[in-house]
């Protein structure tokens, strides 16, 4: 299982006999490259949650303007709490009053490779990298492709409010595209609008 305390700080903060949103017991490793998600959240502000799998968990952060294509946007991040490998597949309404009330939708998933190195080209796990301030990786996703790179910019890891930059690497898979509308994006997983999401909750559906 995936360490308990990694899940500590979720945990605390949800209560699962009000959410939807899973506990996360299932088993923390599994075979195959690792996978990354990107959910839109209609909280109490608008934002996209941008998680990769890294020590049997999925290390998050809040990108207010979401990832974008094109490498001269440079996204805010602040990190959140880890959350199970199976929030990948999360998608609908947490009630209001709840941590994080609001819809959400998967808008993009998939794999990637960690391309973190050290001086001496030796590949440095994600999660040490994350621990020391910059990751480099490539997505393979249904939206997203291509390099990327996380890396903080205020804060040391040790408590301070951290202030980190997603950035798009400037590779064959950059575009000037940006970042999509969020109301109008359409979930990866059912092809469905915040909105929709939102409607259909409301009607039992």
């Amino acid at each position: 299982m995936a360490d308990a305390k990694r899940l500590a700080k979720y945990h605390r903060r949800r209560d699962f006999a009000k959410t939807a949103e899973p506990r996360g017991r299932s088993a923390g490793s599994r075979a195959g490259a690792p996978s990354y998600v990107v959910q839109i959240h209609d909280a109490r502000s608008m934002h996209f949650d941008f998680r990769l799998e890294a020590d049997g968990v999925l290390k998050s952060f809040a990108v207010p303007k979401g990832p974008s294509r094109d490498p001269h946007d440079k996204r805010f991040a602040t990190p959140t709490e880890d959350h199970p490998l199976e929030y990948r597949e999360f998608e609908g309404v947490i009630p209001q009053g709840e941590y994080g009330g609001g819809t959400v939708i998967v808008w993009d998933e998939g794999t990637f490779r960690n391309a973190t190195s050290d001086r001496d080209g030796h590949e440095i796990p994600l999660a040490e990298a994350l621990e020391r301030g910059h990751a480099s990786f490539r997505l393979d996703g249904r939206k997203l492709h291509g390099g990327y790179a996380l890396t903080r910019i205020r804060g040391t890891g040790d408590g301070e409010r951290e202030a980190w930059l997603l950035v798009k690497e400037a590779d064959e898979r950059a575009a000037a595209t940006g970042t999509p509308d969020p109301r109008r994006a359409r979930s990866a997983r059912s092809g469905r609008t915040l909105g929709q999401v939102a409607a259909a909750a409301a009607s039992g559906g």
